[in-house]
C-alpha cells in the first residue's frame, strides 16, 4: 500500500491508523487481521491510540536491495523481533503487528510509504517476545513508486489490537529501493581480420517508475570488458559513457577470438549490470 503525496503530508503514523476500529464498536471486530487491514487503508487520521511495544532485529530483504522494475510484482521478506509487557493478549485474535518501509526521515511525515498488505506470522519465543515473518509488497505498475523514491528508505513497524490500540515505530534499519537496469552489447564486424577494429555498440537503460517504461540512463561511466574464448575472467579494457539516450559505442583492437560486453558498476539509485558477452571470431 502506498501513502500517496496528499496523504504523506499527515502524520505518518496517524495515517496508518486511519481506519483503526474504534474503542466503542471493539466488540464489532472478529480479529487483530481486521484491525490490522483497517490501520493500514489510506484515510484521514482518525485515531491517536497508543500502544506498548517495541519492533527490533528488523531484517529487510534479507539485507540486499530491492530491485523493482516496471511491471513485475516484489515480494519483500521481513523479520524482526516484537517485544510486549508480560501478559499481553497477542493472540490473532487481538493483535496483529507487521512491518514497512518509508521514504524520507521520518516515519511521522515521510515522502512515501509502502505497509505489508497481511499481518505477519508471528512466533512466541518467550513471555514478552515474538518472532515474527512479514511481507512488503511493491506494485510499481500500480504506482507504488516514484522516480525520486529511488534510494535509501528506512524499514519500521507496526501493531494494533482489536480495540484500536496502535503503536507505529520507524528508524529500524535501512534498504535500497532501485530502478532495475538493462545493458545491451553488440561487436562486430563478425568475423574480424587480426588487427582490425571492433566496435561495441549497446544501451544502458533503466526503469522509469512514471510511466512504465525502460529509458536510458544518461551520462553514466561504463566498462568495455574482454574475455578470451577459453577463460572465464573478463579484463576491462577502456570505460566510456552513455551519451544524452544512454547508448554506448566502443572500440578495440582485434587480437584473439573471445567475448565483448559492457558493465557497469551501478549507482545508489540503480544497480550494477552486465550484458551478456558477445562472441567475435578473430581470423
Amino acid at each position: 500500500m502506498r501513502i500517496r503525496a496528499t496523504v504523506a503530508a499527515v502524520s505518518g503514523a496517524l495515517a496508518l491508523s486511519a481506519l483503526v476500529v474504534p474503542a466503542a464498536q471493539a466488540a464489532d471486530a472478529p480479529s487483530g487481521k481486521a484491525a490490522f487491514s483497517a490501520a493500514t487503508a489510506d484515510g484521514p487520521a482518525t485515531s491517536t491510540a497508543t500502544l506498548d511495544v517495541t519492533f527490533s532485529n528488523m531484517k529487510v530483504n534479507n539485507g540486499k536491495n530491492i530491485v523493482v522494475g516496471t511491471a513485475t510484482v516484489i515480494n519483500v521478506p521481513v523479520t524482526y523481533t516484537l517485544t510486549h509487557p508480560s501478559g499481553m493478549d497477542v493472540s490473532e485474535d487481538n493483535f496483529a503487528s507487521g512491518p514497512l518501509i518509508y521514504h524520507g526521515t521520518s516515519v511521522t511525515r515521510p515522502d512515501n510509504e509502502i505497509l505489508s498488505d497481511d499481518p505477519a506470522t508471528c512466533t512466541v519465543t518467550s513471555t514478552t517476545t515474538l518472532s515474527c515473518k512479514g511481507t512488503i509488497t511493491i506494485r510499481p505498475a500500480d504506482g507504488d513508486l516514484f522516480n525520486s523514491d529511488a534510494g535509501t528508505w528506512n524499514a519500521g513497524g507496526l501493531a494494533v489490537t482489536q480495540n484500536g490500540d496502535t503503536k507505529t515505530q520507524g528508524g529500524l534499519g535501512t534498504t535500497k529501493v532501485q530502478r532495475y537496469s538493462k545493458l545491451t552489447a553488440n561487436a562486430g564486424p563478425e568475423p574480424v581480420v587480426k588487427g582490425r577494429t571492433i566496435t561495441t555498440t549497446g544501451k544502458l537503460s533503466r526503469a522509469n517508475w512514471e510511466d512504465n517504461k525502460y529509458h536510458g540512463y544518461t551520462g553514466q561511466p561504463v566498462k568495455l570488458q574482454f574475455r578470451k574464448a577459453g577463460t572465464s575472467t573478463y579484463t576491462t579494457i577502456k570505460t566510456v559513457y552513455t551519451d544524452s539516450y544512454g547508448n554506448l559505442k566502443a572500440t578495440a583492437t582485434a587480437q584473439y577470438d573471445g567475448y565483448w560486453r559492457f558493465s557497469f558498476a551501478g549507482t545508489t539509485t540503480t544497480p550494477a549490470v552486465s550484458a551478456a558477452g558477445d562472441y567475435v571470431d578473430v581470423q
